[in-house]
């Protein structure tokens, strides 16, 4: 057994912390494909379009039902064996349309659920005045479904800022990458992945401290 090496933790931190700008990079970038994508497979499944809507769930269900780590090497080792452009592909660019493809299935069911939540009253009478399909999801579903969908899309935003350490196993020096090659270069295990362990809790912890204030905000207007 040894001690705890406090001083190579401290000299950690700042070492770790210049590679944290490319793991949120790759999360924020990932979380906004994945919403977008994510909306659109939320309205086909609420419209039920035949065809898309099959397709859809297809979509969703291998995504929810692989792990993430199997998805990443689907697309940088399996893809380019099949796509010969796709040789091109890096591990950063990889783990992105992962984390895109991965959380989109999970967010498009709950914003399908968020949009059936909306009271159907609510839609019925914006129909009777003359409101197109389009004005009634803009003006009406979207800003309810929104308010209703945000602390679980918020908690998806939090779960793939830690899935983007999986981009290690690509060859990403993200803030896991960089942590695993401290750690072997120094045999210091324990200390270097503890650092990280409180660098993403920290991380986590602001997040969820913004997630609180936003959900405040939003449920301002439904509070008597």
């Amino acid at each position: 057994m040894h001690a705890l090496d406090v001083d190579y933790m401290l000299g950690l931190v700042p070492i770790l912390l210049g590679y944290l700008p490319l793991t949120l990079e790759m999360a924020v970038a990932g979380m906004a494909c994945a919403l977008i994508l994510a909306c659109l497979l939320a309205v086909v499944r609420v419209r039920r379009l035949r065809f898309l809507n099959a397709l859809a769930m297809l979509f969703i269900s291998f995504f929810r039902g692989t792990p993430l780590l199997v998805q990443l090497f689907l697309f940088y080792y399996g893809l380019p064996q099949l796509l010969a452009f796709l040789v091109a592909i890096n591990g950063i660019t990889a783990t992105i349309m992962g984390l895109t493809l991965h959380f989109s299935a999970y967010m498009a069911e709950s914003i399908r659920a968020a949009i059936v939540g909306v009271d159907r009253s609510q839609t019925e009478a914006a129909l009777s005045i003359g409101m197109t399909q389009g004005q009634l999801m803009r003006r009406i579903v979207l800003p309810q479904a929104t308010r209703i969908a945000t602390p679980t899309l918020m908690n998806y935003f939090i779960d793939m800022i830690k899935a983007t350490s999986l981009a290690f196993t690509l060859g990403v020096t993200e803030l896991m990458g960089a942590t695993q090659k401290e750690a072997a270069s120094s045999f210091l295990y324990f200390e270097a992945f503890l650092v990280v362990a409180i660098i993403y809790w920290i991380i986590v912890e602001a997040l969820s401290w913004l997630q609180r204030r936003l959900e405040v905000r939003l449920n301002r207007a439904y509070q008597r």
